[in-house]
């Protein structure tokens, strides 16, 4: 990166956060540094939902998830608009009406102490964790392609998200994300407008030639990670329990000016979702018609790539990358033959020509496996999943001065915009279901509640940090994000739904049915091959069937319904 691009970087980083700690600066109230500014429009609601959603993880992983596989992946959202329609019927009026800080204390009034505690314990645990690869994310990736130091990168943006979310609360989370996901969608549209300027005249019909277009996959297949039934049924799940009773998207809606405000801003969300996600993912499908083109590497994570090319193993290093280049060029080769032999309209010349390209494509991914294979040989800890390192290649590479500044920002803002929301409701939740609990025994009041909300914001951003320096991951990592969240959002929305609409289930059978219902899952989980989104469903039903048995054999007297 040059001195624009810095300027750029810096410049949109800092001012942002800036900007919220300085208008959130007088935030010392409970309600309005816990809940957010009770004025807040639907507008700034439905952003700040999808920021906090929206981590650096969507923008670097899933361009990556479309370059290797295809579009297949938006089906993993089919299930959104259904269950967010489902949250504003049903989870944000209760919310609303019982005025409650999180979606935890609502299990308390329903339930009894051990169940709201454990309902808690299970977001704090889930996301805890998850805001450590958001954390984590960005910073691999960037310094690896940028060439920073991995820890003062994941320390210096950790420590940058947890000074204005502390001094500001949630009132700084929202107004830092308005101006976070503009510079996200402004980077994102003009990486979009580029490269569909340098793709040849019917570019994509190489991508639905080979397969990368086919979003829609109705097999029946549970072994299958994405298909229209997984994302219907276990992606319903899994945003139902997301939007409805994880407490980073709750604290987004529930402090809003009013009932309306929140529905309309989970609207919003319920039609950006899926176009935007569709978007990202032929963002990536688009690369990957670009490298047939335009000259491509055997593995984008060049700094592992480069790392092990100069060890012992260097001579097969360099056998791979001059077998790839030779392939590579039969390949564009190819695909310019069959886009000409397409525009004959004669079946005759072009199948043959689509035979070749698909013959061709085969070559290069049966060197990109082997080339894969010798670093492993070379190093067993080397990190072979190279799709996310694909746009941040694409960016540092084909992009002008000055716009490659202004997607590293886009990075990260994502970054701190989720991350901010993360750490703001395990901040909260932590004070309100915890702390609370300690008030009469410590006679705390309210201002020592948001101190101590403060303090325990600090304590999961430091948490964060440290498990990011120390964390490994070899998935994909919006799958990674996604299989964390796969296995606890099931158990929590299933003591949700007990709670809205099993009356006579109480406190004692709901807990033990939630504790049981989770470890089935984790058992499942380790013994099974299915698609993770089917743990969202499986861990709903679980806790819901658990709960309605071990009610009905509770002897009425010890355990009556609530």
């Amino acid at each position: 990166m040059n001195a624009l691009d810095w300027l750029v970087l810096l410049g949109t980083m800092l001012g942002i956060a800036a900007y919220g700690t300085w208008k959130s600066r007088r935030t010392e109230q409970p309600d309005a540094y816990l809940r957010g500014n009770q004025g807040t429009r639907w507008f700034t609601i439905g952003v700040s939902v999808a920021a906090t959603q929206a981590s650096a993880i969507t923008f670097l992983s899933i361009p990556g998830q479309g370059f290797e596989s295809g579009l297949g992946f938006v089906q993993n959202y089919f299930g959104l608009p259904l269950a967010l329609i489902l949250v504003c019927a049903v989870f944000l009026p209760v919310y609303r009406r019982l005025g409650v800080y999180t979606a935890y204390e609502y299990l308390g009034r329903r339930f009894d102490g051990k169940t709201r505690l454990l309902g808690a314990m299970l977001f704090l645990l889930q996301r805890g964790l998850a805001s450590g690869v958001t954390i984590y994310a960005p910073a691999i990736i960037l310094s690896t392609v940028l060439g920073w130091p991995i820890d003062a990168t994941i320390i210096g943006t950790g420590l940058l998200v947890v000074a204005y979310t502390v001094a500001g609360g949630s009132v700084a989370v929202s107004l830092t994300q308005k101006g976070q996901m503009a510079v996200i969608l402004g980077g994102m549209v003009a990486a979009f407008v580029l490269l569909w300027q340098r793709l040849p005249d019917d570019g994509l019909a190489v991508a639905g030639a080979l397969g990368r277009l086919e979003a829609v996959d109705f097999s029946l297949d549970p072994d299958r990670r994405y298909t229209f039934w997984s994302g219907l049924l276990g992606g319903f799940f899994l945003s139902l329990s997301y939007f409805g009773t994880d407490q980073s998207q709750v604290q987004r809606y529930i402090g809003g000016a009013g009932l309306r405000e929140g529905r309309l801003g989970l609207v919003f969300n319920a039609l950006l979702k899926i176009p935007m996600q569709f978007l990202i993912l032929l963002l990536g499908t688009m690369m990957f018609v670009f490298y047939h083109f335009e000259p491509a590497p055997v593995f984008f994570n060049r700094a592992e790539w480069e790392r092990h090319a100069a060890g012992p193993a260097g001579a097969r290093f360099r056998e791979l990358e001059e077998r790839h280049a030779a392939l590579h060029a039969q390949r564009q080769a190819a695909a310019r033959a069959w886009l000409a032999a397409r525009e004959t309209g004669d079946a005759g010349v072009e199948t043959p020509a689509k035979q070749a390209l698909r013959a061709a494509q085969a070559g290069v991914e049966t060197v990109r496996r082997e080339a894969k294979a010798a670093l492993v040989a070379a190093d067993p800890r080397a990190k072979t999943k190279d799709s996310d390192y694909v746009f941040m290649h694409f960016i540092l590479g084909q992009l002008p001065p000055g716009l490659v500044g202004l997607l590293v920002a886009v990075m990260f803002a994502a970054a701190l915009g989720s991350k901010a929301g993360e750490l703001n409701a395990l901040g909260t939740t932590t004070a309100v279901d915890f702390w609370r609990h300690l008030r009469p025994r410590v006679g705390a009041d309210e201002a020592g509640d948001v101190r101590m909300a403060k303090v325990f914001t600090a304590g999961w951003g430091l948490f964060a940090i440290g498990f990011a320096l120390f964390a490994r991951f070899s998935e994909n990592l919006i799958e990674a994000i996604n299989i964390l969240g796969s296995l606890f959002y099931g158990v929590v929305l299933g003591l949700f739904l007990v709670a809205f609409f099993s009356r006579r289930v109480g406190g004692t059978a709901v807990f033990w049915g939630a504790i049981a219902a989770q470890v089935l899952v984790v058992v499942l989980y380790q013994t099974l091959s299915i698609s993770y989104l089917w743990y969202n469903l499986i861990g709903c039903g679980a806790c819901c069937g658990l709960s309605v048995a071990l009610q009905a054999c509770l002897p009425r007297a010890r355990e009556g319904a609530r």
